[in-house]
């Protein structure tokens, strides 16, 4: 055992960069120095003080990291000290209903690492080993740390059933919206992202996505004048907004399918008319499962997923509290990386 550095949500908007004890992983649990860690969306809800009432004002949070293997316990047999894995951060409890049909990422009892349990923004993480994927030892450790989001991405993706060929319209161009785009555009889709903000739209633009900004032009007009008013054949609501609610039917095709990526704080109005009308398909999008990570780690790997383009800030464990109020209040920022130990890149 020895001591750590961890930084503690406490409430608030603070944070609290502490010493505790590292204690050695039990038999099928794994120690991971950790390298780095984003910030994600549900992380700045917690520190908006939005789900104290689930975590509490004393718990690591995080869980888009990266990280090398320190040590493993007695019965771990898939991961070695010195590999450079990944968390999947969902504990399943294998017994109910969704985890017998096979669907263990929603679990009805699952517990989400980094939310129910303390996470990755430490200097080491210890977790179950079923949870963990092994990187290429020549993949930055900088750019692993966006295979959580870009699997979150992926399965959004594969959910969608997005073909080679098909219209494909992602509203919302924050870290997952951008991520979906790439992922969509991966699968051979034409992509349009429609958003509001001008550093995001100029971002799709230079990943070779197109964009419609709704603030400017009636978007669903221009997405079924651009599909000879077909309309697009996939939409990814990923705005968490009502008018993003409100293009997603008035846009997508007829016999479209309809993704919902977002979490809306509220409950949105929705048109089902037009789910009648136009015979529409929804379909809920949540995590991701263990096929999620095998591509995104593909995708990351292999340049498929610009990494380096939409990593716009890395800051130190100590500076997390700045990193997180900068990244709250900035137009410009997509994905903020915190540098959690002295690992090599």
């Amino acid at each position: 055992m020895s001591d750590i550095q961890a930084a503690y949500y406490t409430g608030n908007k603070t944070f609290s960069v502490e010493t505790k004890a590292s204690v050695d992983p039990g038999a099928d649990e794994v120690e991971i120095n950790v390298a780095y860690c984003g910030i994600c969306g549900t992380d700045l809800h917690v520190y908006l003080g939005h789900m104290d009432a689930r975590i509490g004002n004393h718990r690591v949070i995080g869980h888009e990291m990266s990280g090398v293997v320190n040590a493993i316990g007695s019965n771990v047999s898939n991961v070695a000290v010195g590999d450079h894995v990944v968390v999947r951060p969902l504990d399943h409890c294998g017994k109910c209903p969704a985890c017998e049909r096979g669907h263990q990422h929603i679990c009805q009892n699952l517990d989400f690492l980094g939310l129910d349990t303390d996470g990755a923004f430490q200097e080491k993480w210890t977790v179950p080993s079923h949870t963990l994927h092994k990187l290429p030892s020549s993949l930055p450790l900088d750019h692993a740390a966006l295979i959580e989001p870009t699997a979150v991405a992926v399965h959004d993706v594969r959910r969608g059933r997005v073909q080679a060929g098909e219209d494909v319209l992602v509203i919302g161009g924050g870290p997952i919206g951008m991520l979906v785009a790439m992922a969509a555009k991966n699968a051979g889709a034409k992509v349009t992202v429609s958003e509001i903000n001008s550093h995001r739209l100029a971002m799709a633009e230079k990943l070779g996505i197109s964009t419609i900004n709704p603030a400017e032009v009636d978007a669903a007009k221009t997405i079924h004048e651009s599909t000879n008013n077909k309309g697009a054949d996939v939409v990814f609501e990923v705005s968490g907004t009502q008018p993003g609610v409100d293009l997603m039917t008035a846009a997508v095709a007829a016999r479209g399918r309809v993704v919902m990526v977002a979490i809306h704080a509220t409950k949105p109005e929705v048109d089902l008319f037009q789910f009648f009308w136009k015979e529409i398909e929804m379909l809920g999008a949540r995590v991701y499962e263990p096929e999620d990570y095998d591509e995104a780690i593909a995708l990351v790997a292999n340049g498929g997923i610009d990494a380096k383009e939409l990593i716009t800030g890395i800051q130190s464990l100590n500076e997390i509290g700045d990193a997180f109020a900068d990244l709250s209040g900035s137009p410009t920022a997509m994905k903020t990386l915190i540098k959690c130990s002295e690992l090599s890149a």
